[in-house]
């Protein structure tokens, strides 16, 4: 019985690093995934959504609320990856974007983890996979 179990335990462990392995692999190289699924650039900083991007793929976000909140920016040789898109800004630079909703910093966040943007105006939200 308890030999079942070690091996039952063994599959279900090797399926979840499995799981882990392939979203990493299908993440930009400047995207991370930290604690809880939390989506983090390569430095440990935070990522945001919106609920005001309404349109999939689409930042709604500028002038003083892209100085609050600044861009995941992609550069122009990015690709999509998976549930990873890059999309165009109405002022044509490109950002990142996750199963269709933009990613953003927040300006008051100053080191890794800091998670200070979380509910802001009960509309920003921390990214999680």
């Amino acid at each position: 019985m308890r030999f079942k179990l070690l091996i039952a335990s063994a599959a279900l462990a090797s399926t979840a690093l499995c799981g882990i392995a392939f979203a990493a692999e299908s993440m930009p190289a400047g995207v991370k995934m930290g604690a809880g699924g939390m989506l983090t650039d390569s430095k440990g900083m935070t990522l945001y959504t919106w609920d005001n991007d309404k349109t999939p793929d689409k930042s709604s976000c500028n002038g003083m609320c892209l100085m609050n909140w600044p861009a995941l920016k992609a550069e122009a040789s990015d690709r999509n990856m998976g549930a990873f898109t890059v999309i165009t800004r109405d002022d044509g630079s490109k950002q990142w974007a996750y199963k269709g909703k933009p990613l953003y910093y927040f300006r008051m966040d100053s080191k890794a983890g800091d998670t200070s943007g979380e509910g802001r105006g009960m509309v920003w939200h921390i990214a999680h996979m």
